[in-house]
């Protein structure tokens, strides 16, 4: 059976019972946490239960979309794929709830579907039965991070967003914690990874003449400013749309190192710039540092980047060596007959992860939600992230938490040959 019908197995169980104003759904979940994940807010559960502490998690899953008021699926042998994230993070959380379950971690998880027709993120915040969750996950848009960043601001705990990189323009907020970590803080690490690395190397900044590439560049001139270490000594390149990089050939020694920091999102033209530098690899020793949209890249394993060694940074990575991951893998392959996404290894990672953290803390996290207690995958680390006010005060601001953990990945022709 392949994904698709995985996946469409999953819709099912989701939809059950959702004509009685609720969606129950697998039985893992619903022993786990007394039925609660919904699709409308309506939880099956006893969330007055004061012995047990309530989780929601807020996903894009679509049901109303998905099936028509006789409950008939209306997209026939096809599955959009923007079904797919919302889906995907709550299989994560499936599997996730089993081993709660498995861990007698009192919990009842709620699970809202941001996309029903019939009733409003706003109305299910303003319900009295959300007034005793005590921690809130969510999948999210901007408008939705900002809705549910400030009920956690008033409600006083904390808001997760596990897939939005930036604020979202939320400030003065300590609830609310970034999982997927921003443009700006990747910046940071690269900066940070070069000078541990490659100070003393022949380093070209490369980017385009755009107000995109613009932005980029004012991070890492700002950074450039304000590092504690020795400023890198960049020489700053802008390509044009032909990618003649004989200039960027003239500047570069066969007898020394060369870095190549390519400073846009753009991953046409990063591939585009690798695909020329490929054919010198064997007269320029040389590394090619890219955006954290490099993640996503599947093209590097074409003969056009033969032997390129490259590198990008991400928030989430999981060996495959992992034996957990392994365990996760064929679980899924037996529930869903298909394998595993990394939503889905997100979607169990952050609800194994937190929902053992709100337990140990008996339901008060507080100044807690980044303890390394309990790590699943990936090494949180969450931190304050502070802004100064203008001279002379000078005071710190914290505006919101963040991940800033980051692993720093080598591919050459396509495989991962190292992790840093």
């Amino acid at each position: 059976m392949n994904k698709l019908s995985g996946l469409f197995i999953c819709l099912l169980f989701l939809f059950t019972g959702s004509y009685n104003g609720y969606s129950q759904v697998s039985d893992s979940l619903k022993q786990h946490s007394g039925g609660s994940a919904v699709h409308n807010g309506f939880a099956a559960g006893d969330p007055h239960d004061s012995s047990r502490y309530q989780m929601a998690v807020f996903l894009p899953l679509y049901l109303d979309s998905a099936f028509d008021a006789a409950g008939n699926y209306r997209f026939d042998q096809n599955f959009p794929k923007y079904l797919n994230p919302g889906l995907e993070f709550y299989e994560g959380l499936q599997l996730a709830a089993d081993s709660l379950q498995k861990k007698g971690i009192p919990l009842d998880i709620t699970v809202y579907d941001t996309r029903s027709a019939t009733k409003s993120l706003q109305q299910v915040l303003d319900e009295p039965v959300f007034s005793k969750t005590k921690l809130i996950m969510g999948y999210v848009t901007a408008p939705e991070l900002r809705t549910l960043a400030s009920t956690a601001k008033r409600m006083e705990i904390p808001f997760v967003n596990v897939n939005f990189p930036n604020d979202g323009g939320v400030t003065g907020n300590p609830e609310f914690v970034i999982l997927n970590t921003t443009l700006r803080a990747h910046c940071e690490a690269l900066y940070k990874f070069i000078q541990r690395n490659w100070a003393t190397s022949n380093i070209f900044y490369v980017r385009r003449a755009s107000q995109e590439d613009d932005r980029l560049r004012a991070y890492f001139a700002e950074i450039e400013k304000n590092t504690s270490s020795v400023p890198l000594r960049m020489k700053y390149i802008n390509v044009d749309n032909n990618q003649d990089i004989r200039q960027v050939v003239s500047l570069m020694d066969s007898n020394s190192k060369s870095v190549f920091l390519i400073g846009s999102l753009d991953e046409n033209f990063g591939k585009a710039f690798c695909a020329k530098l490929a054919p010198l690899v064997n007269s320029y020793p040389m590394k090619v540092l890219g955006m954290p949209t490099w993640d996503a890249v599947s093209d590097f394993n074409a003969p056009a980047f033969l032997n390129l060694e490259i590198y990008y940074s991400t928030p989430f990575y999981i060996n495959p060596a992992d034996s957990l991951q392994m365990s996760i893998q064929q679980n899924y392959k037996n529930r869903f007959y298909s394998r595993p996404s990394d939503m889905v290894f997100r979607g169990y990672e952050t609800t194994l992860h937190f929902g053992q953290l709100l337990s140990f803390h008996q339901g008060r996290l507080d100044g807690s939600i980044g303890e390394r207690k309990f790590k699943v995958f990936n090494d949180f680390d969450i931190q304050p992230v502070f802004t100064k006010t203008s001279p002379p005060a000078q005071v710190l601001n914290l505006q919101y938490l963040e991940n800033k953990k980051l692993y720093f990945i080598k591919k050459v022709n396509g495989n991962v040959v190292a992790v840093y």
